[in-house]
């Protein structure tokens, strides 16, 4: 990680560029970097992903692991890691996150693995919905965690 990112945003098998250039564009206004998972649902040269990130991509640090499981041996630390799922059990305000902490997210139509959270189950987490809606947007969703995670490091005085 870069000395300069604050927080690892994981999405794993993003499918809309949409929403993959909203969260690259909030990557780079958070000091975050962006991994990107798995087979994506666009080319990373897409017109609309690159106007949703505007002329912000070029300052996004980035990454491409072609499976999860290239991805999990770059994580020093398992604890560090921070699964979203509307599966969890726990809020995603009690997780004390950390600088360098990863943030993932699952794909767009069905989420996270169930299998994946059961395993990590102690470091899942959960946005909660009060509506009938089945989950919000994943740009939104990394949006609501990212701040978070700000918000508790300025409390800290770790900014």
């Amino acid at each position: 990680m870069g000395s300069s990112s604050l927080f690892r945003i994981v999405l794993i098998e993003p499918e809309i560029p949409q929403n993959t250039g909203n969260i690259g564009r909030t990557c780079v206004s958070a000091r975050c970097e962006l991994h990107l998972v798995g087979r994506l649902g666009f080319e990373i040269s897409d017109r609309t992903l690159k106007r949703a990130g505007l002329d912000y991509w070029q300052h996004l640090t980035w990454f491409h692991h072609a499976t999860l499981e290239e991805w999990q041996e770059k994580i020093e630390d398992p604890k560090r890691v921070f699964y979203f799922s509307t599966k969890a059990k726990r809020l995603y305000t009690e997780a004390r996150y950390q600088p360098g902490d990863w943030l993932v997210f699952g794909k767009e139509t069905k989420g996270l693995d169930p299998e994946l959270v059961r395993r990590n189950a102690d470091q899942a987490v959960k946005i909660p919905l009060l509506g009938p809606a089945r989950s919000l947007n994943l740009s939104t969703s990394v949006a609501i965690a990212t701040y978070e995670g700000i918000r508790q490091l300025g409390e800290s005085k770790s900014l």
